[in-house]
């Protein structure tokens, strides 16, 4: 049912859902206030990544790791960056700590995101502000790399972020894209990359990878949204979160939802 209800939100129309989804994370971040939950991303793992992380890190590996993956598509080392969609901030906090970019910005639509994030992080290169994907409130050509994790699917007109993306990006900036979308919609976002001004460089499945970061993580942020997620949404932030065993894990599990990850140049 939880499932049928998130995949009728991503077929409304683009303002109703884009309305939905900024309703739906300012929700989130009043009622998930545990500061240890910083990343809500489905994760990712592979056998392959060996990724040294700091004791307090640890808890939100799978999450990171999939940062670490999308964010090493390009050398980001001594760039600026632009996060759209920045969320509770930790997967911005990571490549602020670990991956030496000069500068780092956040950008979300809800601003209770942002004022959670203002209060959690306190990093010299790294600052969040309210802004919309399909309205950068940013200069032309001011980014070197434009980062953007599991975030398009909340957005209403994803030609008109792309847009924007290739606007605020400097002369051969990269894109790095990582999201999910229905098996009978994939095509349609490839399509969209392939007719924007962004050359569209490359794309991989990493279905599975996720499917194995959610295994990882499942437990603890099952244990997590039960402390400290009011009794009644427990069960939507379950779903949404894609803990094993939910509709949204079985989606992935059973090949009708794919995420991948792409890479798109200015």
């Amino acid at each position: 049912m939880l499932k049928s209800i998130i995949l009728i939100i991503l077929k409304l129309s683009p303002s109703s859902k884009k309305w939905f989804w900024e309703k739906w994370y300012n929700v989130f971040a009043r009622k998930a206030k545990n500061t240890n939950l910083k990343l809500m991303n489905y994760g990712y793992h592979s056998p392959n990544l060996e990724l040294r992380l700091q004791e307090e890190d640890e808890i939100e590996r799978y999450p990171i790791q999939l940062y670490s993956f999308v964010a090493n598509q390009a050398d980001i080392k001594g760039k600026s960056i632009l996060e759209i969609g920045s969320g509770r901030g930790g997967g911005a906090s990571f490549i602020a700590r670990y991956l030496n970019p000069s500068s780092i910005t956040g950008i979300d639509i809800s601003e209770d995101a942002i004022e959670l994030c203002s209060k959690i992080y306190s990093i010299p290169n790294l600052d969040f502000i309210v802004g919309d994907s399909e309205n950068i409130p940013l200069a032309d050509n001011s980014y070197d790399i434009l980062i953007n994790v599991e975030s398009s699917h909340c957005y209403g007109d994803m030609k008109k972020f792309l847009s924007e993306s290739y606007r605020v990006l400097k002369p051969g900036g990269f894109f790095l894209f990582c999201d999910f979308r229905t098996k009978s919609s994939i095509q349609e976002l490839y399509d969209l990359f392939s007719s924007s001004d962004l050359q569209f460089i490359d794309r991989v499945d990493i279905t599975d990878n996720i499917i194995s970061g959610l295994d990882n993580l499942s437990s603890y942020r099952e244990q997590h949204i039960d402390d400290s997620v009011p009794m009644f949404f427990r069960k939507i932030f379950k779903t949404y979160a894609g803990i094993k065993g939910t509709e949204i894990y079985n989606a992935f599990s059973s090949g009708s939802m794919t995420y991948i990850c792409a890479v798109l140049k200015k």
